[in-house]
Formats: C-alpha cells, sequence, structure tokens
C-alpha cells in the first residue's frame, strides 16, 4: 500500500541516497584537490608582497578621496555659514548653478570610492587566497602533509576503481553476496595459508567498520551543511534552517541503514531487509 513502511522508506530513501551520492562526490573532488601538493600552485613570497603593496596603494587612494569629499563637505559648510541666503533673482541663480556643480564633482568622486573599495575587497580576498597557498605549500613539506599527499593520489585510484566496478555492477545487474570485510580475510585465509576464524573475526571487524563509516560520514554531512548554513543563514531564516537540517538528518539516517547493509555479514543483512522489506 501506499502508506506501508516500504513505500515510504524507499521515497525518503531516493532523495538521501542522492544526498549521500552528492555528498560523497564533492568530497571525492575536494579531498585529492585539499591535500594533494600536485593541485597547489607555485607562490612567492614576492607574489604576496607585490598583491599587498596593491591593496595598500588602494587604500591610500581611497583615504585620499574621501579627505577630499570631507573637505569639500566642509568648505560648502563654512559657505553656508558665512554667506547667508542669497537675496535677489542674480544671488539665487548663482548659488544653484555653484551647488550643482560641485554636488556633480563629488557624486563622481564617491563613484570612483565606491568602484576602488570593491577593487580592495577583492584584493583582500587574493591576498588571503594567496597566504592560505603558502601556509598549504609549506604543510606539505611536513611528515603529515607527506603522508596526506600519499593519501590522496591513494583513494583517487580507489575513488576510479569504484566507479569502474560500479558502473559493471549496475550494466550486468550485478549484486554483492559476501561484504567487503568477510571477503578481504577470506582473500588473505586462502593466499597466506593463516589459521583464522572468518566467521567470528569477521562479525567484529564489520561491527567496527559500520561504526566507523556512520561516525565519519554523518560528521562530513554536518561540517558541509554548517558551512553551507553559515553561508545563507540570517536571523529570519534560522528556525527554517533547523527544520531543514533535522529533515536532512533523518533522509540521511535511513538512507545510511539501506546502504550500509552490503558492509554487514550475509545474517545481519537479511535481517534489516526483512525490517526494510524488499528494497
Amino acid at each position: 500500500g501506499i502508506l506501508s513502511i516500504e513505500q515510504l522508506i524507499s521515497r525518503v530513501g531516493v532523495i538521501g541516497v542522492t544526498l549521500m551520492a552528492l555528498l560523497s562526490g564533492f568530497g571525492a573532488v575536494n579531498c585529492p584537490y585539499t591535500y594533494m601538493s600536485y593541485f597547489l600552485r607555485n607562490v612567492t613570497d614576492a607574489d604576496i608582497l607585490a598583491l599587498e603593496r596593491r591593496l595598500l596603494q588602494t587604500m591610500d587612494m581611497i583615504v585620499s578621496k574621501k579627505k577630499r569629499i570631507a573637505m569639500a563637505h566642509r568648505t560648502m559648510f563654512q559657505r553656508g555659514e558665512v554667506h547667508n541666503k542669497p537675496t535677489g533673482f542674480w544671488g539665487m541663480i548663482k548659488s544653484v548653478t555653484t551647488s550643482v556643480a560641485g554636488s556633480e564633482n563629488l557624486s563622481l568622486i564617491q563613484q570612483e570610492v565606491d568602484a576602488l573599495e570593491e577593487l580592495s575587497r577583492q584584493l583582500f580576498l587574493e591576498t588571503a587566497d594567496l597566504h592560505a597557498t603558502k601556509e598549504r605549500i609549506e604543510y606539505s613539506k611536513t611528515f603529515q602533509g607527506k603522508y596526506f599527499n600519499f593519501l590522496g593520489y591513494f583513494f583517487s585510484i580507489y575513488c576510479v576503481w569504484k566507479i569502474f566496478m560500479a558502473t559493471i555492477n549496475i550494466v550486468f545487474d550485478r549484486v554483492g553476496k559476501t561484504d567487503p570485510v568477510t571477503r578481504g580475510i577470506e582473500i588473505t585465509v586462502n593466499y597466506l595459508g593463516i589459521q583464522f576464524d572468518v566467521k567470528f573475526w569477521s562479525q567484529h571487524i564489520s561491527f567496527i567498520l559500520v561504526g566507523i563509516i556512520i561516525v565519519t560520514s554523518i560528521r562530513g554531512l554536518l561540517i558541509t551543511l554548517t558551512k553551507f548554513f553559515y553561508a545563507i543563514s540570517s536571523s529570519k531564516s534560522s528556525n527554517v534552517i533547523v527544520l531543514l537540517l533535522a529533515q536532512i538528518m533523518g533522509m540521511y539516517f535511513v538512507s545510511s541503514v539501506l546502504l550500509i547493509r552490503m558492509s554487514m555479514p550475509l545474517e545481519y543483512r537479511t535481517i534489516i531487509t526483512e525490517v526494510l522489506g524488499e528494497l
């Protein structure tokens, strides 16, 4: 029926799995781009100093033009105090023409100030980006940076392999019968000839692996959503954002349960499938 648990979970799961796919794709691209030294552009101290010099020159120009505007306002104010209201027809015409010319000059200077302030904002952002890149270059030279660089290459290859295998599974409609942990332990036991209780250890390792996947995936989701909500949040939209976060977390949890079955041994996978139905 329409109100059965299978129908509801399947509809929620479609949105949740799509969200997980988007986040996974974003992470698969952003993580190597962040940690691999291959994507770092070469930034020197001379580049940073040149950009900072341009920023300081722009700020000096803004200050000088604002000073001109302030001096003009002061002069106009003093003239207004010294010369009272003009008398006569020619005095009125003279005051109108001089005020219009002065206001046009001030509006032109104000437009230049606005353009320079926008330029200063762009230069400041570019300077901050260069400083961040310089810090990333220094970090990539440390032991931890080299370690993350290696992990970036490793997971890039792993990601390509997963895309290839997922495409084959979709084309040939294949469904895995064995979870990755059990399969890995069986391969290790068969090739190395180690005496190992596959059933016992596969349960415990699968349980630990599932816990790590849940914790890290939800943590990654919350970090990503927090950055997004910080960018769009305001005092009026806070309640809507909290409601949206609750909805997304619910869909994400249901989708995690649906997708995490493949990381569990067959007997536990069967139990979850019986609860959720033939999804």
